[in-house]
């Protein structure tokens, strides 16, 4: 992996949830490539491992775990294994996160005929599923502090020691149809500015990342047409950010690297850094 710039973290433990998503990913090559012994944190075994397999290929250090974000037990058992294989926790970037369909709605506005039409195909703010919202909330907010509550432990009494969540652009402006991905997202940047100064003397620092529009496994539906061209959301997006296009997903390692070096960051704490292009600078006009 080409790094934007070098930053030394060897002797490091990184805790990655999420690891083997197509952002997680990169995050995990990352850290790796900087030094650091990373678990791939994932739900699927396979996938972390896989992941965990291409790091020590190209020379990195890295092993798979199991883990659910939503699952003390499982993130306590996952925490054991990562103690005995590589160490205790100095990093931990929560990366795991979602939405879900039941908590989406088909049209950005509400129209008077939508409650009144035939329209099985239609999911208003009314028909959105208390269970779909509840998954939404609970994977990014529960997933982001219950892994917190866990590797933070270990991160007391050490020097350097650092956690970062990963927001998103709709925690700052809700994006239509994704009310409840939107709600929990600005709860994760709440939480990250709460925890960072509730860790704040015991030398913890806490920050987050909120990524602008990229393209991933989860969105690429919602973004592109089967033959690759934009959608109309896609092209709405687009049209509001002023770079004029997605972000890759190697752009978010700098940001990255900088809140995890000491030395570049060690007064940086509770910040939520957008990485968006522009989109948060623009006002349509």
């Amino acid at each position: 992996m080409r790094l934007p710039f070098n930053v030394d973290l060897s002797g490091k433990v990184a805790v990655v949830t999420g690891g083997a998503g197509v952002l997680g990913g990169f995050w995990v090559d990352a850290l790796a490539a900087c030094g650091a012994k990373v678990a791939v944190l994932d739900r699927n075994l396979m996938l972390a491992e896989k992941k965990a397999a291409e790091v020590t290929a190209n020379g990195g250090i890295a092993v798979g775990v199991e883990a659910n974000v939503l699952d003390k037990d499982s993130l306590k058992k996952a925490h054991q294994l990562i103690q005995e294989k590589l160490g205790t926790c100095d990093i931990l970037l929560n990366g795991a996160g979602g939405n879900h369909p039941k908590g989406t709605t088909t049209k950005e506005y509400l129209f008077p005929e939508d409650l009144s039409e035939d329209r099985e195909e239609t999911t208003t703010f009314f028909d959105l599923d208390e269970q779909g919202i509840r998954f939404v909330f609970d994977l990014n907010f529960l997933g982001t502090l219950l892994p917190s509550q866990e590797f933070s432990k270990d991160m007391i009494g050490k020097k350097g020691c650092t956690i970062i969540n990963v927001s998103s652009m709709n925690a700052y402006t809700p994006l239509t149809k994704i009310p409840a991905y939107s709600g929990a997202k600005a709860a994760v940047s709440n939480f990250t500015q709460w925890l960072a100064v509730h860790l704040s003397k015991v030398g913890i620092r806490v920050n987050a990342i909120a990524p602008g529009f990229f393209v991933t496994q989860q969105n690429e539906a919602l973004l592109k047409n089967p033959d690759g061209s934009y959608t109309e959301r896609s092209r709405k997006i687009l049209n509001s950010t002023p770079m004029g296009r997605f972000g890759e997903a190697e752009e978010l390692i700098g940001v990255l690297l900088f809140l995890v070096n000491e030395e570049a960051s060690s007064f940086v704490n509770g910040v939520v850094i957008p990485v968006d292009g522009g989109f948060s600078a623009y006002s349509g006009v």
